[in-house]
């Protein structure tokens, strides 16, 4: 009973606060690259970034499986996910239809999530990595691809090193491949899998 009484509300108003984060993801896939920010209208759990957390309330129901990086597991913001929505928590991001890794967590590779097929690309698995920063028009990554009008800068700090080159893999094996959501404690950004991402760094 304590763990309920202590659970924070979700949305203000479910309906209009699901609608508007949803909203947003689209936004935010439409036009890769590109920093939104993120319907806060909610109760938020001490754990996790604000925006990551809203955006997976916005996404997540009863027929979702969710994996949390080790940071996230047990905490709070667990526990309020599984409260709101009813997902399901699995441990092996092979079996997540989602993963939400928090700051400073290792990232899985790209490549042992969900890929879909190319016939049911749909069956992939979207990635939730919180960041510490993300700066619009600034050098760093060069991204290419629909939703992007010739080319887009963007400069991600708090981010993998490796992760320019894991994500050429993913852009390599469209129509499979994940699809990416960057997320400050306020904003996020869109990566599907059709943007290409050239790195000033190699």
């Amino acid at each position: 009973m304590n763990a309920l009484q202590n659970m924070v509300a979700g949305f203000d108003h479910e309906a209009y606060g699901s609608q508007a984060v949803f909203r947003t993801a689209l936004q935010a896939l439409s036009h890769p690259g590109r920093p939104l920010n993120v319907p806060l209208n909610m109760a938020l759990p001490s754990q996790g970034h604000g925006a990551a957390a809203a955006l997976l309330l916005g996404l997540l129901d009863a027929d979702t499986a969710v994996c949390l990086s080790p940071g996230l597991v047990g905490s709070d913001a667990a526990a309020w996910l599984r409260f709101h929505t009813g997902c399901t928590e699995v441990t092996d991001v092979a079996k997540a239809q989602f993963i939400w890794v928090g700051q400073g967590d290792d990232l899985p590779s790209l490549h042992s999530l969900p890929q879909g097929s190319d016939a049911y690309p749909d069956q992939s698995a979207t990635c939730v990595i919180e960041v510490h920063n993300l700066h619009a028009d600034e050098a760093g990554w060069h991204l290419q691809g629909p939703g992007i009008l010739g080319e887009r800068a963007l400069r991600v700090q708090g981010l993998a090193a490796d992760f320019p080159a894991q994500w050429s893999r993913n852009y390599a094996g469209f129509p499979c491949g994940v699809d990416v959501f960057l997320a400050t404690a306020t904003q996020i950004v869109g990566l599907p899998r059709t943007t290409r991402i050239i790195s000033e760094e190699g």
